[in-house]
């Protein structure tokens, strides 16, 4: 079986090295662009399964190049940037983003990123053979009966924490922003109701992680939520307490 094809995409060359160097020694595939032009050719030619992206590039900056990669391809694509302000990485994310890490970055915590990332797009291929059905370690959502199941035992939630837990479980692995939240739940409500998301996901949580015993929703302070695959074996660095 192929090793999964992994695009960098960076401008700064001993950077670009280092990545492909690293991904080489993993025995991963890769390809390279220096700048966003040849990135967009590349990934329109090779279909890799995970793109990483910097944002800074000299001819097209990053997030025009999520926005055209997401009118034909769910390819995660791990963004790698200098730019650290949280409005950076949300806009990054609303524009189709899976992740996003703030250089300088240790090389540990990109294999981790790279492999959420592979496990997300293993899922998405083959999600398993009954649709109507989510599993997650002790969780299990069925989506016909609109019932939710922790260790066995049914669990009831509102309708808000019903559509945030499907939200967040049919994205898997997937970092969503606050905005991303908002316009699929409330659709396009005032920023204010950023409280109200924070209440539900407090509720959902103690529902849903208490029973189970280990963090099932990982916040990521002033950006947003992902849902980890509890069959993870890492943490994936990047989340902060302090902010349910």
């Amino acid at each position: 079986m192929l090793k999964p094809l992994v695009l960098v995409v960076e401008d700064d060359r001993p950077v670009r090295n280092f990545i492909t160097l690293t991904l080489e020694t993993q025995e991963y595939r890769y390809k390279s662009a220096e700048n966003g032009r040849e990135a967009i050719m590349t990934s329109l030619s090779c279909k890799p399964d995970v793109i990483i992206l910097d944002l800074g590039l000299p001819d097209i900056d990053g997030v025009d190049i999520i926005k055209k990669t997401r009118t034909w391809s769910n390819v995660p694509i791990i963004v790698v940037s200098s730019r650290s302000e949280d409005a950076d990485k949300i806009e990054a994310l609303d524009a189709g983003a899976d992740d996003y890490l703030t250089k300088p970055f240790s090389i540990d915590e990109l294999l981790a990123r790279l492999r959420v990332a592979l496990r997300r797009l293993r899922f998405m291929k083959n999600p398993g053979p009954d649709r109507t059905t989510f599993i997650n370690g002790g969780l299990k959502i069925d989506y016909a009966a609109g019932c939710v199941y922790v260790n066995g035992n049914e669990v009831y939630l509102s309708p808000i924490e019903y559509k945030l837990l499907c939200l967040m479980s049919r994205n898997v692995g997937k970092v969503l922003t606050h905005n991303y939240f908002l316009k699929e739940i409330w659709q396009n409500a005032l920023p204010s109701d950023a409280s109200s998301l924070r209440v539900h996901i407090a509720m959902l949580r103690k529902k849903i992680e208490t029973p189970l015993g280990q963090e099932l929703i990982q916040t990521h302070t002033g950006i947003g939520y992902r849902m980890l695959r509890i069959s993870d074996d890492e943490k994936v660095n990047g989340a902060q307490g302090g902010e349910t």
